[in-house]
C-alpha cells in the first residue's frame, strides 16, 4: 500500500504516536466512561465526596450495584476512598478525571 503523506509528516507520526501498551492503558481509562452507572457516579462525585449509602440513594441505583462499580473505579484508579470509622467515603482521584468528564459533556453540547 503506497503511503501518500510527505516522510516528514510520517516520521512525526512515528515519533509521537504512543506505544501499543500506552493505547491499551488509554482505551482501558476511556472504557470507565463507556458504562451509565458509572458516569453517574463520576457525575456526582465530581461534585461532592460520599459513601456508597448515599450515592445509592441519591442516583437510585442498587447498593450491591453501587458497590460493585465503585470497586471498578477504584481497580481503574479514577476514584479513591478513605475510611472514616465504618463508612467508606469515595472521591475522584484527580481533577483530570473530572476535566474528562466535564470535556464530553461539553464536546457532546450540554
Amino acid at each position: 500500500m503506497e503511503i501518500l503523506l510527505d516522510t516528514a509528516t510520517q516520521e512525526k507520526i512515528n515519533y509521537y504516536l504512543p506505544k501499543n501498551s500506552t493505547l491499551n492503558e488509554l482505551a482501558q481509562f476511556f472504557s470507565v466512561f463507556s458504562d451509565v452507572t458509572r458516569a453517574k457516579i463520576l457525575c456526582a462525585l465530581s461534585i461532592s465526596e460520599m459513601c456508597v449509602s448515599d450515592i445509592s440513594a441519591l442516583l437510585n441505583l442498587n447498593q450491591t450495584t453501587c458497590s460493585h462499580q465503585l470497586k471498578l473505579l477504584k481497580l481503574q484508579g479514577v476514584v479513591s476512598d478513605r475510611r472514616m470509622g465504618k463508612v467508606v467515603y469515595y472521591s475522584l482521584k484527580s481533577e483530570q478525571v473530572e476535566d474528562v468528564l466535564h470535556a464530553g459533556v461539553k464536546f457532546l453540547g450540554y
